[in-house]
């Protein structure tokens, strides 16, 4: 199973961390997984290369953790207010995803916020 906890401050999504792999299908045949992984570097690349920011992310294969912040999100970032909103919705559109997807593949994700 993966489990996806999404990092919210003040109602705002800011990051996400993912571990372990669903399950959904054998090593390098698991659509599922494929998909966390597409979406989780849209999101990178979104954020590096259309939005021109900062994005902290560490992926750790071995242990199957991905790590994916990025501060501009938050009002205090210093941000414009249109670069925060983008970037901040990138964040909450995969939450939204995600939870469609659980729906059908509950039994492989697991989503949960923490809410500083």
């Amino acid at each position: 199973m993966t489990k996806i906890v999404f990092l919210r401050r003040d109602g705002v999504f800011w990051g996400f961390e993912e571990h372990g792999h669903t399950g959904y299908g054998d090593a390098g045949d698991d659509v599922l997984c494929a998909a966390l992984s597409a979406m989780t570097m849209l999101i990178i690349n979104t954020i590096e290369i259309s939005f021109a920011s900062d994005v902290e992310y560490n992926v750790n294969e071995g242990a199957t953790e991905i790590s994916v912040k990025c501060m501009a999100a938050l009002p205090d970032s210093g941000a414009d207010a249109d670069k925060r909103y983008a970037i901040e919705g990138l964040f909450k559109g995969y939450y939204y995803q995600l939870n469609d997807l659980l729906e059908e593949y509950y039994d492989y994700l697991d989503v949960e916020v923490i809410d500083e």
